[in-house]
């Protein structure tokens, strides 16, 4: 077989008898050597009947990976198959994580860089119920907006996780959702349903073709789907674990995002060995990290080797509480941080976190210190609201007259969205939040390369004179609503101003990497 780098290959085994619990009962795996010697282990995963999958991606250019399998059973069609995979020189290209790698952790762990280095922040939109309430073609549409303004990574929850709730099993019915676990109503994740996840596969295809990364979370800790039960925390942690393994198995051979915790206050029992066997099964470093309910500290296992990142919840009260995210920028060992949900636009009333309330929170959370990136979500979307006026949902978190469709084009997401736009380029990796060299109320600095800020009100950008060269000379102001550039040049010197004329947000950027042309704007 032939492959390029970072493109995901896959290899079927059938086993050669029944096994009375395949997905429970049976471990398969393969071992990859390269030709240079580096080795990968990648776990399989049942995929109905008598068949595995294993699936894998090379991270390295050019040579050959051979493979061999291995079991805790002894089935022939399992243990000791072989094959070889032969990988081009050059990336295939497409997006940016087929050309540059999956993203991983940042050399100070605050932020996050492709594999090959190149920066990256997540801006993400919260679209928790899709995986197990959308279709193929609901989800090209989502996929395409959300793609068009920015966004290049999407909230999911894996399964329904309220063990109380009760629909049809369709995906185009009122109450409906499709079922991952036949036994999640009891507690327990043991009976896995391969048609849920092959759907899932699909899915999860169409966002890859558009270059959103999949945050994906097991089962939720706190409020769930319409707060009847969530199983996250009553799950045994062993069989947690199991499934933080075939998550792995199945999409960790793609750009993925695990979220081992959500919603909860981060010790519920299976997060800490779900972390676990994350950290021991992927081969590639992608992010691991918990996400939190409102009322928490968002500082549980933060000395853990698994854990790479912590997302707090502002709540859905429609304020802004940044400090939040400085708080926890403070906690040690250092772990990236963001705000991971704040208010859903339009949850409950509309009006509500309405638009530009978005933007001036994405990026109050950004320069605060959430350096991962930013969160956007919007009411009725999160929860995949088939149509305006479906029954059974929560109202506090519903937008009135919208479904998913509705809610897609609510006027904030465009302005979160553009944060990914307006940054693209710069070498934001392991940025710092920066209090004492501006009179600016929010900045980001890398020494001598980058300093970010927003101001709400625009305004000339002053330099306190201590600064000294921390803050490069050439600089561009952007509005943050449109991306457009309303101000360029070069600095006289590194006391001077950024100038605007105010009364309007604003974003100020200095960047010693732009052309020495700026400077000569400036003067003409």
């Amino acid at each position: 077989m032939r492959t390029s780098p970072w493109q995901r290959a896959e290899f079927t085994l059938t086993a050669e008898w029944d096994h009375p619990a395949p997905y429970a009962g049976v471990a398969v795996w393969a071992e990859f050597t390269h030709d240079s010697g580096t080795t990968l282990r990648r776990p399989a995963f049942w995929d109905g009947g008598r068949t595995w999958r294993i699936r894998f991606a090379s991270p390295l250019a050019g040579g050959r990976w051979r493979w061999r399998t291995a079991a805790d059973v002894d089935d022939p069609g399992l243990v000791g198959r072989t094959g070889e995979l032969t990988v081009a020189d050059e990336p295939a290209g497409g997006n940016p994580f087929r050309v540059h790698g999956f993203w991983r952790m940042s050399p100070g762990g605050r932020s996050l860089v492709h594999a090959d280095g190149t920066p990256a922040l997540l801006v993400g939109d919260t679209a928790w119920g899709l995986p197990w309430r959308a279709t193929e073609e609901q989800v090209r549409v989502y996929a395409a907006d959300r793609a068009e303004k920015g966004f290049n990574a999407a909230l999911l929850m894996s399964v329904q996780p309220d063990m109380d709730a009760r629909g049809p099993r369709d995906r185009t019915a009122d109450e409906g959702f499709d079922v991952a676990f036949e036994d999640l109503p009891d507690g327990h994740l043991d009976d896995l349903v391969p048609a849920y996840f092959q759907h899932l596969d699909r899915l999860l295809g169409v966002l890859d073709e558009h270059g959103v990364v999949p945050v994906l979370q097991p089962v939720f800790h706190g409020f769930g789907w319409k707060g009847l039960r969530a199983a996250g925390p009553v799950v045994p942690p062993a069989e947690y674990a199991r499934y933080c393994r075939y998550l792995v198995a199945r999409y960790g051979a793609d750009p993925v995002v695990y979220l081992v915790g959500a919603d909860g206050g981060g010790h519920e029992p299976g997060i800490e060995a779900g972390g676990r066997e994350i950290e021991e099964w992927d081969a590639y470093g992608q992010p691991c990290g918990i996400h939190y309910r409102p009322h928490s500290r968002a500082d549980a296992h933060q000395d853990a080797p698994w854990l790479d990142f912590q997302w707090c919840q502002t709540g859905h009260r429609g304020e802004h509480v940044p400090e939040r995210v400085a708080d926890m920028w403070r906690n040690e060992p250092v772990r990236a941080v963001a705000n991971g949900e704040p208010t859903y636009e339009h949850s409950g009333r509309r009006g509500k976190g309405e638009g530009w309330w978005q933007g001036h929170e994405a990026w109050s959370n950004l320069c605060a210190g959430g350096t991962m990136g930013v969160v956007y979500g919007a009411g009725s979307l999160w929860q995949w609201v088939l149509r305006p006026g479906e029954p059974g949902h929560e109202p506090f978190f519903v937008a009135e007259g919208a479904g998913w469709r509705e809610a897609l084009d609510f006027e904030g997401s465009r302005y979160v969205g553009l944060v990914s736009r307006i940054l693209a380029g710069l070498p934001t990796t392991d940025m710092a939040p920066s209090w004492d060299l501006t009179l600016a109320p929010r900045g980001l600095l890398v020494p001598g390369r980058l300093y970010v800020s927003y101001g709400e009100h625009g305004g000339d950008l002053r330099v306190a004179p201590w600064a000294g060269e921390a803050i490069p000379l050439p600089y561009r102001v952007v509005d943050p609503r449109t991306g457009e550039i309303t101000g360029s040049g070069v600095r006289e010197n590194h006391q001077a101003p950024v100038p605007d004329p105010g009364g309007a947000p604003r974003v100020y950027l200095c960047h010693a990497g732009w052309a020495e042309s700026e400077r000569h704007a400036s003067r003409s």
